[in-house]
């Protein structure tokens, strides 16, 4: 296959699986099988591209914090959730954001300390992604009871956030896990019943997350020479195309889950575990 098309497609898949639940750690693995295996440079590119994406549709939920922090009241439409909040509800969205990264800073330099990371190969990614399958089942169950007990929440708690910031560092060290998903459900467990104020935080602070998570894998690749070598047209091209699959991604996601629940992703998470248990062998 040519070496571009091949670059387009893989910056699709990242695209497409960044940000909804199913794992892109899992169909990348699978993907570069035919497509041939890229560079860290290259993964750490698409990657940057999903994030871009996201910044794009929450930069100006992003701007009304700051401006929050100086004191000004946002509009509407800049505030987390795109609901009427004061200069001080927004600089406390923000502040859970920042706890969260925090956290999520800490565990994931002391994992990378003490190595705890599971190789990417295909039975351990398979069984994450049959686990966390059940996982998002019982998760929605539970907020959907607490919604009807108590009413639909679309707050953050502390609590919320430095469990999510807890949940990206277990998504990092078990591949397949879906940072997307393990932060969402862990969310909803927690007491924010609503799906589209979970899946917001989700998504805003993976921007640090991911941010910082691709500034250290460049600066590790520089430091070691892994940048010289490097096809720029094929990472240019797989850049673009994971932006601007992110972006629709992520937009259909905010419009679906408004009237849906994740069980679709769930079973597909569940079938394409099992396909990759049977037709793959064990160390891929």
């Amino acid at each position: 296959m040519n070496d571009l098309l091949a670059a387009l497609l893989l910056g699709i898949i990242e695209g497409i699986t960044e940000f909804l639940p199913i794992s892109s750690t899992g169909h990348l693995l699978i993907a570069e099988r035919w497509l041939g295996h890229r560079s860290d440079l290259f993964n750490v590119a698409i990657q940057a591209g999903a994030i871009l994406a996201v910044v794009l549709i929450y930069w100006k939920r992003l701007w009304g914090m700051l401006v929050a922090f100086a004191g000004h009241d946002a509009p509407s439409p800049y505030d987390p959730l795109g609901i009427t909040a004061t200069p001080a509800q927004s600089r406390d969205y923000a502040l859970k954001l920042l706890a969260a990264f925090a956290v999520t800073a800490a565990g994931g330099l002391l994992v990378k300390q003490l190595g705890w990371e599971l190789p990417d190969t295909v039975r351990p990614i398979a069984w994450a992604l049959i686990i966390g399958a059940f996982w998002m089942v019982i998760a929605e169950q539970l907020a959907a009871r607490r919604a009807a007990r108590e009413g639909e929440r679309t707050a953050i708690s502390w609590t919320t956030a430095l469990l999510v910031g807890l949940a990206q560092v277990v998504a990092g060290v078990f591949p397949g896990t879906s940072r997307s998903a393990a932060t969402i459900f862990v969310a909803l467990l927690a007491g924010t019943t609503s799906r589209a104020a979970a899946t917001e935080f989700a998504f805003v602070v993976g921007i640090p997350t991911m941010f910082a998570a691709t500034g250290y894998e460049l600066l590790s690749l520089a430091r070691h020479g892994g940048i010289g070598a490097e096809d720029w047209a094929s990472l240019g091209v797989a850049f673009v195309a994971s932006a601007v699959t992110a972006f629709v991604s992520v937009k259909w996601l905010l419009r679906y889950i408004q009237s849906h629940r994740f069980t679709a992703f769930a079973i597909y998470r569940l079938l394409f575990g099992i396909a990759l248990l049977l037709l793959l062998p064990a160390n891929a």
